[in-house]
């Protein structure tokens, strides 16, 4: 279930955002370069990576994140380009959204703004993102070893196949 869509939108999103932070590099206004960029992306797809979620109005796990990256820009650790940069895009997003469902950065927009303020290229993301759900799968493996038995499916119920059990014969 690793690919484009899953795992491949943090790529994706530093691309996007990277995109924003090299045109305005080159002396060209913010706000234009944001509409300009996320109307290209748009015109390729419905969907920016890095931003909404199917099932979170709001992400809850980028909050804490870009506090962090927050702090960082604060202490000059990182210049904030690309925050600024995603910022910009979520806002840009949800403009003219009054009473309609919010567009937010969700956890791949969030972990791109690391990324890049933290000077990885774009195909890092990727591996990245595999690297941290393969530690995740270990752990969870380890978990249910210590059970003894699983405690849950990597697989929302809806998508578990159903199998067939011939009836059993009688004597």
């Amino acid at each position: 279930m690793l690919g484009d869509v899953h795992g491949g939108a943090g790529q994706q999103c530093v691309q996007l955002l990277s995109e924003i932070t090299e045109r305005h590099g080159q002396g060209r206004e913010f706000d234009l370069v944001v509409s300009e960029v996320v109307g290209e992306w748009r015109g390729r797809s419905r969907y920016l990576p890095g931003f909404g979620h199917r099932f979170h109005p709001r992400d809850p796990r980028r909050d804490p994140l870009l506090a962090l990256v927050d702090r960082a820009v604060a202490d000059g650790l990182v210049e904030g380009a690309h925050l600024r940069a995603a910022r910009a895009v979520e806002a840009h997003l949800n403009r003219g959204r009054e009473g309609r469902k919010p567009v937010p950065m969700n956890i791949d927009g969030a972990t791109a703004v690391i990324y890049a303020e933290l000077g990885f290229a774009a195909p890092l993301a990727r591996g990245l993102f595999v690297l941290s759900r393969s530690v995740g799968i270990l752990a969870h493996a380890w978990e249910e070893t210590g059970q003894g038995r699983r405690n849950k499916s990597p697989m929302p119920p809806s998508m578990v196949p159903v199998h067939l059990v011939a009836p059993t014969a009688r004597p």
